[in-house]
């Protein structure tokens, strides 16, 4: 009986520990996205969590790991998204990289504002440097090369740079998320699933009709 028993509870100490991952980077995500950086202890994070705070210890090392890696995981399916469209070779579909973005940033609203906080920031503070060190990882390399295999291929409207087609696109993808609330408002727009749905057709018209080359 004893044997059955250390048995069930090894297999299930995988789970309980992938579990205690998760609930840490979403909880860390969730404060770091309205407390300040120095604010934020690893006490506090594994509180929210409900985890021992020894594990932040054993996943990530300390805060600074946790956070690069709450940074990493977050912006890690635009990573897959732009890799799978250069692995097939669909350079201009930035259709589905810009639904992707919108989807993922619908889950987590603030994170985009988080990322604009942290970049106003000097270059020494923690933020700052932890965010550029996973966008020089993941971010403008990818994005570059495929801009710029875009207009390589023609498929680009003539005339127009890849820097700039790359600028329109952030532009296009992060200002709902990072525009002042009361801004907004002036317009009548709340930021919700209903509205984001309806922008992203539309961003996605302005993209075939303003930066892509037609087709035919």
């Amino acid at each position: 009986m004893t044997n059955a028993i250390e048995a069930t509870r090894k297999v299930g100490r995988p789970k309980e520990r992938t579990d205690a991952r998760h609930k840490l980077l979403t909880h860390a995500r969730d404060l770091f996205v309205v407390m300040p950086y120095d604010k934020v202890s690893t006490r506090l994070i594994a509180q929210k969590a409900g985890v021992n705070i020894a594990m932040i210890r054993y996943y990530f090392g300390n805060k600074e790991g946790l956070f690069e890696t709450m940074v990493r995981e977050t912006l890690q399916p635009m990573k897959s998204k732009m890799e799978s469209l250069m692995k097939n070779g669909d350079y201009g579909n930035l259709t589905d990289f810009m639904r992707t973005y919108y989807f993922e940033m619908n889950k987590v609203p603030q994170f985009p504002r988080l990322i604009s906080q942290v970049m106003h920031m000097p270059p020494s503070a923690t933020q700052r440097r932890l965010f550029e060190k996973v966008f020089a990882d993941i971010g403008r390399p990818d994005q570059d090369f495929m801009f710029n295999k875009m207009s390589e291929l023609g498929l680009l409207r003539e005339g127009l740079s890849p820097r700039m087609c790359k600028i329109s696109l952030i532009s296009l993808m992060v200002f709902p998320f990072v525009a002042p609330p009361g801004l907004l408002s002036l317009h009548g727009i709340e930021v919700n699933e209903e509205f984001l749905n309806e922008l992203l057709e539309h961003n996605i018209a302005l993209l075939k009709r303003g930066l892509l080359r037609d087709p035919s």
